[in-house]
């Protein structure tokens, strides 16, 4: 197998010197990844992962790019876009090797976009919850939108099951291609809603918004989703057809920047509701600061709520900063945590595929 970093010592180096040398953090982060993260969802990404991990001309590799390139879901996302099918890790590494180049080239003009329109279902009792008691329909900025899919709460079908009943959701009107099923499990007293909330108003922000009549970019949104889950592919596109009809208003742009203006759009008869899914983890604990102080200004001025749906180990800043203080991470263990204006209020998989309500 031909590495292109090489795959043996160089000439001088002996097994001790590099037995010597420190842990390499992004193996460790592949590691978390195929450990916590893919295992239940993606057995291919888990061996994949743990594959790379265990690879160090590999890694070698992969730290040739800049630090925040480096994530485990856009190194195989850019493979699965040039064709990699489900394999065994030494399938997978020959892959690599032949299309190493443009592995690159995918990992550095692309981003981890996942527009999972699934994590409406985690987020629907909590938007529901805000429309009953302000008794106003929705304005919903999301930031780190993507394509906007997640922007479509009122026009998906959901069932929540708890193990013993299914309630089950739908739009009052359906046009065009049928609406997306949204299946979630329960745990605990999920305020589950008897209807939909109204939206009046949608948009969102993101560094590269991604548009969902070109087909390369809905391209890649399907390379995001992992392997095995035929089922988020055609869910994807149920709700991409849904998106096509009146997509969303989406602005480019870092959030820190764009916030304010757009929040200013929102109609006043709305409930402004800011949101977002994997996001703050590829912000550094400044960035992160800075928007949680936007936040606030929102709130005492205009007015709004802001849900926060995120994980600890989406990305691993080089500074070190922890993305969810507010509860340790072996609790969470690749499931992310579900903040209503900083409190927290659930547990949830980060697909969308379950909703662990905590005790008030």
């Amino acid at each position: 197998m031909a590495a292109e970093s090489g795959a043996s010592a160089e000439p001088g180096t002996s097994d001790a010197s590099h037995a010597a040398k420190p842990p390499s953090r992004t193996a460790e982060w592949y590691r978390h990844f195929g450990l916590f993260e893919a295992p239940g969802s993606s057995a291919c990404y888990s061996e994949w992962t743990l594959g790379i991990a265990d690879d160090p001309a590999l890694i070698e590799r992969i730290e040739q790019w800049p630090h925040h390139k480096r994530q485990p879901n856009l190194m195989l996302a850019a493979a699965r876009f040039l064709g990699a099918q489900i394999s065994p890790y030494a399938a997978f590494r020959e892959f690599l090797d032949a299309h190493w180049t443009d592995v690159t080239r995918i990992v550095l003009s692309r981003a981890t976009q996942t527009n999972e329109a699934g994590r409406c279902a985690t987020l629907l009792p909590s938007f529901a919850a805000i429309a009953a008691a302000d008794g106003k329909p929705l304005a919903l900025i999301e930031v780190g939108a993507s394509a906007g899919l997640v922007l479509f709460p009122d026009q998906y079908s959901y069932e929540f099951d708890d193990g013993t009943s299914v309630t089950r959701l739908a739009p009052a009107r359906v046009s065009g291609s049928e609406a997306p099923v949204l299946r979630c499990t329960t745990t605990g007293p999920v305020p589950l809603p008897d209807r939909l909330p109204e939206v009046t108003w949608r948009a969102g922000i993101d560094l590269n918004p991604l548009d969902v009549n070109n087909p390369e970019d809905v391209a890649w949104l399907e390379a995001l989703v992992w392997p095995e889950q035929d089922f988020r592919r055609e869910r994807l596109r149920q709700a991409v057809a849904v998106a096509r009809r009146d997509p969303p208003r989406l602005v480019a742009g870092d959030l820190n920047r764009q916030l304010l203006d757009l929040a200013g759009h929102a109609p006043d008869e709305a409930t402004l509701v800011i949101f977002h899914s994997a996001v703050l983890g590829y912000l550094n604990a400044g960035e992160r600061a800075r928007f949680r102080e936007t936040i606030a200004s929102l709130a005492a001025g205009r007015g709004c709520h802001w849900l926060s749906n995120e994980g600890h180990k989406v990305i691993d800043q080089e500074d070190g900063s922890n993305v969810v203080p507010e509860m340790a991470e072996d609790r969470l263990r690749g499931r992310f945590l579900l903040l209503h204006n900083g409190k927290p209020v659930a547990i949830t998989g980060p697909h969308g595929q379950s909703i662990e309500w905590l005790e008030p």
